[in-house]
């Protein structure tokens, strides 16, 4: 992905949040992890990843071809933690509690409520193709709270 279309893509979605947040694009998330954006509750600040963006893009639809609109979703998501209202008090509560049932709920809590946001932010994007990218990023929150519930 060119860094002039990330660049496009990063203006419009932060013109349309209208929230004061910042938005810095780097190649890869340092230490190897695929992670594609990652937001910085105390500095306000998002963070992109151009290049591991376009591996998960290709990992999860077989090519490129889509790389922007996914670019898109995973920066809505982002800007949807920083848009969170309940941020704050659902990491402070996720930091408090040490049982791992609750803590799972806690960070699929604060999933669903950055994805809900950017759900509002890109109505443009085809539903069927954000819909994937949500329940691939939600997998890894729903099954441990899925699978504590059945040992409840």
């Amino acid at each position: 992905m060119e860094r002039n279309q990330a660049e496009c893509i990063v203006a419009e979605l932060l013109q349309r949040a209208d929230i004061g947040v910042t938005v810095k694009l780097e190649k890869r998330f340092p230490g190897g992890r695929l992670i594609g954006g990652k937001y910085a509750m105390n500095a306000h600040a998002i963070t992109m990843y151009t290049d591991t963006i376009e591996t998960q893009c290709i990992q999860m639809f077989g090519s490129v071809e889509r790389v922007e609109e996914y670019f898109m979703v995973v920066l809505a998501h982002e800007i949807g933690h920083s848009a969170d209202s309940e941020l704050l008090d659902l990491s402070d509560a996720l930091e408090q509690e040490s049982g791992l049932g609750a803590r799972q709920q806690l960070a699929l809590q604060i999933e669903e409520n950055a994805w809900n946001y950017a759900l509002k932010l890109v109505p443009e994007i085809e539903e069927t193709f954000i819909t994937a990218v949500i329940e691939e990023s939600l997998v890894a929150y729903r099954v441990p709270v899925m699978e504590q519930s059945d040992i409840a």
